[in-house]
């Protein structure tokens, strides 16, 4: 009886086109986290500044440093005084807000340009096209 040999290499090839399947996978899943954390980011960073704004605003630590270099010789007298106020009166809330979206975008553009080799060729591929 005649049994046909498979061709040579045709498991390396099969394993191959299964661990491509898998980064491509994967790389699909890193896509959707870059595009929807980049996307979050992008629409809060408008919200959040103008949130800090208001804090900032509303905090009058522009204020303390107008009154503070008005009279530069007081001011250094009591400088400790003027910067406990300052620290008290600080917008916390507003500039961990804000600085939590920029460290989101710009960690999403970071690792995005460091994956976009990857991105590219997935995109490519999900779209048909070549880059």
């Amino acid at each position: 009886m005649y049994r046909a040999r498979p061709c040579a290499g045709l498991f390396d090839r099969i394993i191959a086109a299964i661990k491509r399947e898998e980064e491509c996978k994967q790389t699909r899943k890193w896509l959707f986290i870059f595009i929807s954390l980049f996307i979050i980011s992008i629409f809060s960073i408008p919200f959040s500044l103008a949130y800090f704004i208001y804090q900032w605003n509303s905090s009058g630590i522009g204020y303390f440093i107008s009154a503070g270099a008005e009279n530069l010789n007081m001011f250094f007298v009591i400088w400790q005084d003027v910067a406990l106020s300052i620290l008290e009166s600080l917008p916390i809330t507003g500039i961990l807000l804000f600085s939590v979206n920029m460290a989101l975008f710009i960690l999403t553009v970071r690792l995005f340009l460091y994956k976009k080799g990857e991105l590219l060729n997935i995109g490519a591929k999900v779209l048909k096209f070549k880059v």
